[in-house]
């Protein structure tokens, strides 16, 4: 991994990974004086998911998700020749990282649950997976940009709460070596 990265002129310098997802590779960046997320899209396969132009949805779903009101960062900047996404960073632990660690969830599950009846309105699912949803001062935000066509199989209550607690399925996916 180069030391910069750049997104439409910005130089960012890469200070660590954050993450990596079914669509691309997040890093912490430092961006002048203040800290950003650098996104770099992908083209690794993904068995359980197929894309069409990441770039072209990362922007569209950014959209959808701001109209419907969901607590989403900021969109600083995109790059869609590099295939590279600049964005506000929200610092704190995520749902993930508490439970993880034996905390309880369950006080964000208001929250969540609102922003899902927000997505739900706007005919939405986002990927309630919890390494996507960030503890920020008490607040929850929705850190990644992924949004779907509303499907009740992927909603909060049917599928993402198995993974805001201590469940089998968060079991099995420690197991699986992911963090």
């Amino acid at each position: 991994m180069c030391e910069h990265l750049s997104v439409c002129g910005h130089d960012c310098r890469i200070i660590r990974l954050l993450g990596h997802g079914k669509g691309g590779y997040s890093y912490l960046a430092e961006w002048g004086d203040r800290n950003v997320v650098l996104k770099q899209i992908h083209h690794e396969p993904c068995d359980y998911y197929s894309f069409g132009n990441k770039i072209e949805a990362e922007y569209h779903d950014y959209g959808r998700l701001k109209e419907a009101g969901i607590r989403i960062p900021e969109m600083l900047a995109i790059d869609f020749d590099a295939e590279r996404i600049m964005k506000e960073y929200i610092e704190g632990a995520t749902v993930f990282d508490l439970v993880r660690s034996g905390g309880n969830a369950e006080i964000y599950f208001e929250q969540v649950r609102q922003m899902a009846a927000q997505a739900l309105a706007a005919g939405l699912n986002i990927d309630y997976f919890p390494t996507n949803f960030v503890i920020r001062d008490g607040s929850l935000w929705y850190v990644d940009y992924e949004c779907n066509p509303y499907s009740d199989e992927w909603n909060f209550e049917n599928w993402g709460i198995r993974y805001w607690s201590d469940t089998d399925e968060f079991r099995a996916y420690l197991m699986k070596d992911h963090h």
